[in-house]
């Protein structure tokens, strides 16, 4: 099993573009289900010119992709085949990083998976072989930045900036929008434009996250305690959340690793 990261050389691309990922794995499981974080991916597979998505509650349900995709901002779980990871090459955007690279607004692939080929043409159709021909790892990651940089165009809004980075720390989506001198409505859709999903729903998301990360730390999480920490009413308003945003309870949450806490194993298809 090999599993690299590696931080984008290019200044350019660092604010925008968060690590670039290459996997060689082979899980004794097939499906997983990934948490949702508000992040957008460009994925291709390696191994095999395909990509399998499967409905994340009704798993006997699947969609056929290219090899190459853009997994746009995700606010629900996503199920996907282990066996895609093979041989995987990845770029993990930034929080509203990736509509710098693409036409459309995020809100067009929130919760999508799109084919790279109908968002860049002969560039997304090429990319894959273009990985495939690269000999080194170090190599196929420059691949990486030279399209990334060809494609790098919108401009990013400084106030989505700081609000990404209020609501990751939980502030409120009012006090956000008071801060920045916004009515909620404009921020809701300057945000959504940008992000792919609105400011509220990202903040959900992330609050998620948070609690992820604290049961990360603790054998026997006390959901109780977790619930009060970060912000939720009550542990049956954390868990009703968990469900509406994971699919899942917090006690059916399993992940594959401490590591990898936004995948759990689900099995076979």
């Amino acid at each position: 099993m090999k599993s690299l990261a590696a931080k984008p050389r290019s200044p350019a691309l660092a604010a925008f573009v968060k690590s670039f990922h290459y996997h060689e794995t082979n899980f004794p499981f097939a499906l997983e289900r990934i948490m949702p974080n508000g992040q957008a991916h460009l994925m291709v597979n390696l191994a095999e010119d395909e990509f399998r998505i499967y409905d994340a509650a009704r798993p006997e349900r699947m969609d056929r992709h290219s090899g190459a995709v853009l997994a746009g901002p995700h606010a629900r779980p996503t199920v996907i085949d282990t066996r895609e990871q093979r041989w995987l090459a990845a770029v993990e955007f930034r929080s509203g990083g990736a509509g710098r690279f693409f036409s459309m607004p995020m809100t067009e692939v929130c919760n999508r998976i799109v084919q790279l080929e109908n968002l860049w043409g002969r560039d997304g159709e090429s990319l894959r072989d273009r990985l495939l021909d690269a000999p080194t790892l170090e190599a196929k990651f420059r691949v990486f930045e030279e399209v990334l940089l060809e494609h790098l165009a919108a401009e990013f809004d400084p106030a989505i900036r700081y609000a990404i980075a209020a609501l990751k720390a939980g502030a409120p989506v009012s006090q956000v929008a008071s801060r920045l001198g916004l009515l909620p409505r404009t921020l809701a859709r300057r945000f959504s434009n940008q992000v792919g999903i609105t400011p509220k729903r990202f903040a959900r998301v992330h609050r998620l996250q948070r609690v992820l990360r604290a049961v990360r730390r603790s054998s026997e999480p006390d959901w109780c305690a977790l619930a009060a920490e970060h912000g939720y009413t009550d542990q049956a308003h954390l868990i009703h959340d968990f469900r509406d945003l994971a699919g899942i309870t917090p006690l059916g949450y399993k992940p594959q690793s401490p590591q990898r806490n936004n995948h759990v194993v689900m099995g076979a298809v």
